[in-house]
């Protein structure tokens, strides 16, 4: 099989290689043969080595990325006795295939696809059984391969808050999303299937014109409107936005809290604008403002499988919602790929066909 690696050293040094393909399963065991990679802009940013200070260069080439989509070619004895999984089940991965549910920890952390342990952007993989999940039966598998990480993060945004009892649904929920990339557009779709009103921002105005066409029921220029959080006031008559999907980092943090309405969620995503250090004493005034509006800042990465399953029953499959693919490559195209990913352009999600 043919499968694609880094030292995380940069997109234009990935190595396509040709490896034997796994033959042998462990009891708990599935081989899939990989159809289709969704890459994340986290995946970019793992190769070009932009993570360094997070993850350790590793000391073998490692397999890049987490998202896929493919069918169950091979099961383990004790799997197929079960009557778990069976050839031809069409599956995705998960970022962490051992969170099954819960808040995150160091284990599941540890047991990452793309990294610290192999991704799959290769031919074929073996997957722990529980680690997978049935792609709902409507869906393409270009569709399909877009949910582990991008729409499993927007759901959680959307969402983290219904353990303690404060659902978010109808029209007078504002969700402001920042930006265009995979998360938002998942977001958007989400929302507007809960009912919700949506605010989305972008430095493109064909970006935002495709983002009203999607359902977004008020659109910012950034660039034409640096100060977007006063007209996210505007838009809501002082009340600001329930939940902020704030995937800039740094430089949009202030203007997210301005305009977050009283006792709402501002989910940290992203760190698009950078991650440059803050003047002295920044986060104090964050503490202080969030204080001040009983608002809510938390750090949202991705979520459990029994979050991915609950969203595709809650959203996904009632509504038939179809993910958005802005372009699909060739797997011997994945340099080219990742480049167009890093470049921002996009609108939705960036596929490697395999």
């Amino acid at each position: 099989m043919r499968q694609w690696t880094t030292l995380m050293d940069g997109i234009n040094s990935l190595q396509l290689s040709t490896v034997p393909q796994p033959t042998e399963l462990k009891d708990d065991e599935v081989l899939v043969k990989i159809d289709r990679v969704a890459l994340n802009h986290r995946d970019a940013k793992i190769i070009n080595g932009d993570f360094k200070d997070s993850y350790p260069t590793p000391s073998n080439p490692l397999i890049p990325a987490s998202d896929a989509s493919g069918t169950i070619v091979q099961v383990s004895n004790s799997i197929a006795a079960a009557g778990k999984w069976q050839k031809g089940d069409r599956v995705l991965s998960l970022m962490r295939p051992t969170h099954l549910t819960g808040p995150t920890t160091a284990e599941h952390a540890a047991s990452g696809i793309g990294i610290p342990g192999p991704g799959v952007l290769t031919e074929y993989r073996v997957f722990p059984a529980d680690g997978i999940v049935a792609v709902p039966d409507y869906m393409s598998l270009d569709e399909a391969c877009t949910l582990p990480t991008a729409a499993t993060t927007a759901w959680m945004a959307l969402n983290w808050d219904r353990e303690i009892g404060r659902p978010r649904r109808g029209k007078g929920v504002v969700v402001l999303l920042l930006g265009t990339g995979g998360v938002s557009i998942a977001g958007l779709q989400q929302a507007k299937a809960l009912g919700l009103t949506v605010i989305i921002t972008s430095s493109s105005a064909a970006k935002l014109q495709r983002a009203s066409q999607l359902g977004a029921d008020y659109t910012i220029n950034y660039k034409t409107t640096p100060d977007w959080a006063t007209e996210v006031l505007r838009i809501t008559a002082g009340k600001g936005a329930d939940i902020i999907f704030e995937t800039g980092g740094p430089a949009t943090m202030e203007q997210s809290i301005r305009c977050v309405a009283a006792g709402g969620n501002i989910n940290a995503i992203g760190v698009l604008s950078g991650t440059t250090d803050q003047e002295s004493g920044a986060g104090q005034a964050i503490a202080l403002s969030l204080i001040r509006k009983n608002a809510t800042l938390k750090g949202i990465n991705v979520g459990p499988k029994d979050r991915t399953e609950e969203m595709i029953k809650a959203v996904y499959e009632p509504f038939e919602v179809h993910p958005i693919v802005d372009r699909v490559f060739g797997f011997d195209e994945a340099r080219e790929a990742l480049n167009y990913l890093y470049g921002g352009s996009h609108l939705g999600k960036v596929i490697i066909q395999v």
